[in-house]
């Protein structure tokens, strides 16, 4: 029995990502120590932001580190910190920015909701959100066409809830942001890859620490000096809501000392193995047909996707996903694509033979609709 049980929750499998909803990941044992050894002792928490942007920036090759509660809260302190910069009279008004330079730039492709609307993050930092472009179709003009003596700088967004396809690449994106003078902001919430946007030379990148790093609930902004000292200063303002606390600080930079040292390779390798065995295994269920898919976004993620023939069942993937989530485990798969027929199975967050307990759920089901 797991802590949620023994306060009357049900047992979760989670199939679907690293996803809030969730709990977004579970954290190793060495970051649930650090973390009850932090919650243990008093701290300056200034100096510990510092301290802790310091070391993310070793990680990063960013000038400096913000950290946040979370990615979304990042967009909201970029934002802020973009609108306000080091000026604490504003920074104690926003998110009222009116009379101020506070339009954010984003291709109409990245205006998602991932839970939430990010357009929201960038209204609660203060900003106005001009979508430009179509939702499937955005060109370099139209960034330029927008940019105006209002613009406070552009955004990005690399996630599979986006566009993937007809929207501006990010190096383009920062060659019209840094032409026009203005900052440059990309959510790379659940990337990899900590160095890539700082390399390409985005001026503050957000990640979220409890996905890819799988740290406890937690992000960090990092990037050019000038604009993180804005965003540290943004916890006299808006940031105060969204503050992080000194366990999950800690616990962010245990998790990024392990993440450094992981063999993701091995990982990844492990993961698609147990993908594949379970595909084959669907595949001799009647009315059930799997194959292996990588990520949207191109990450090096390799999920299970199976399809539903209605026509064999008589049920729909809705169905299948209501019957796996009533059961004891409550089961959990990746359901963006349940109008078409197909349910993902994510190898990610699966805890040692969880496959096989997903592999007789679907066994079941079917057996029992016969």
């Amino acid at each position: 029995m797991n802590i949620y049980e023994s306060i009357g929750l049900s047992k979760v499998i989670n199939s679907s990502g690293k996803m809030t909803p969730l709990g977004v990941s579970t954290i190793d044992n060495k970051v649930g120590e650090y973390m009850k050894e932090a919650g243990m002792s008093f701290v300056k928490i200034d100096s510990l932001i510092d301290k802790a942007g310091e070391i993310i920036s070793r990680y990063t090759g960013g000038e400096d580190a913000c950290v946040t509660i979370g990615a979304s809260a990042g967009i909201a302190i970029s934002t802020a910190a973009c609108i306000a910069k080091n000026n604490i009279s504003v920074i104690e008004k926003l998110p009222i920015s009116d009379g101020l330079r506070n339009e954010i730039i984003l291709q109409k492709g990245h205006a998602v909701n991932f839970g939430a609307s990010l357009t929201q993050m960038v209204r609660l930092g203060g900003g106005v959100p001009i979508e430009i472009g179509q939702a499937n179709k955005v060109q370099d003009f139209h960034i330029e066409d927008a940019i105006n003596d209002k613009t406070a700088a552009l955004l990005y967004v690399k996630s599979h809830h986006a566009v993937q396809k007809g929207m501006v690449p990010i190096e383009k994106m920062v060659e019209i942001a840094h032409k026009h003078n203005l900052p440059i902001i990309i959510d790379s919430a659940a990337e990899e890859d900590l160095r890539k946007y700082i390399t390409l030379g985005v001026d503050l990148v957000i990640y979220s620490g409890g996905k890819a790093i799988e740290g406890p609930t937690s992000g960090f902004i990092s990037g050019r000096k000038d604009l993180i000292q804005c965003c540290k200063l943004q916890y006299k303002g808006i940031g105060r809501a969204m503050k992080v606390g000194k366990e999950n600080i800690m616990g962010l930079l245990k998790a990024l000392e392990l993440y450094e040292n992981r063999n993701n390779e091995k990982i990844v390798k492990n993961q698609k193995k147990n993908m594949e065995w379970l595909s084959e295994e669907i595949n001799k269920i009647e009315g059930l047909s799997a194959s292996i898919t990588q990520d949207e976004a191109g990450r090096a993620i390799y999920r299970t996707r199976i399809k539903i023939d209605s026509k064999v069942l008589g049920v729909d993937a809705y169905y299948i996903i209501n019957e796996l989530e009533k059961g004891n485990p409550s089961i959990y798969t990746r359901n963006h694509y349940a109008n078409l027929g197909i349910i993902n199975v994510d190898p990610r967050p699966l805890q040692k033979g969880e496959e096989k307990i997903i592999l007789e759920r679907f066994q079941n089901i079917v057996e029992n609709i016969k």
